[in-house]
């Protein structure tokens, strides 16, 4: 495994290497924000009162996700994967107050639902997924995911440009041919 401390822009790099194909990023864009929702459910639990606040192992994995993600040289994608992240374990909280079943059922039913829709993606891009190759790819998910959103508004066009020439461009793979990579 590589360093985990790479940069942004390395790391999605890598990271589209592995998702070209317009429809696992688009699985994606659905897939990933649910594994963090359920990974904001399954870790809302225990709850612990600090100051009046409700501290979970939630609020304690965000805040060293944080710390990477604005360490990673691009501070705005930094701040704005980190405030997704922050809302999708602000939802997931309540759901762990639905008695251990809820809390269980929630957590994990989406969270193996999040990465079923993983896979039928990598079914069309005809490739594994990147953290099979790179366990950081589990990080840079999210980022790339939100990148992804953001450059929808046109936002990072550098940085797009940027992965685009490195990885080359998005296209709907042939399903009736095997993958080239």
């Amino acid at each position: 495994m590589a360093s985990p401390f790479r940069s942004a822009d390395d790391l999605l790099k890598l990271y589209a290497e592995y998702h070209r194909d317009r429809r696992n990023i688009s699985t994606h864009l659905v897939g990933v924000p649910l594994i963090v929702f359920a990974i904001g459910v399954l870790l809302a639990r225990p709850s612990f009162d600090v100051a009046g606040l409700p501290l979970t192992p939630a609020w304690a994995v965000f805040a060293l996700g944080t710390a990477w993600y604005l360490t990673r040289g691009q501070l705005a994608l930094g701040i704005a994967v980190s405030a997704a992240t922050g809302l999708l374990f602000a939802a997931g909280q309540p759901l762990a107050a639905d008695g251990t079943a809820g809390w269980l059922g929630w957590g994990v039913g989406l969270f193996a639902i999040g990465w079923l829709i993983q896979f039928v993606g990598h079914y069309y891009e005809g490739r594994k997924p990147a953290f099979a190759d790179d366990i950081v790819g589990l990080l840079v998910g999210p980022m790339f995911v939100v990148l992804e959103m953001l450059a929808a508004l046109g936002l990072f066009k550098g940085l797009m440009a940027d992965i685009e020439r490195h990885a080359g461009p998005t296209h709907l793979r042939d399903l009736a041919h095997p993958a080239t990579r």
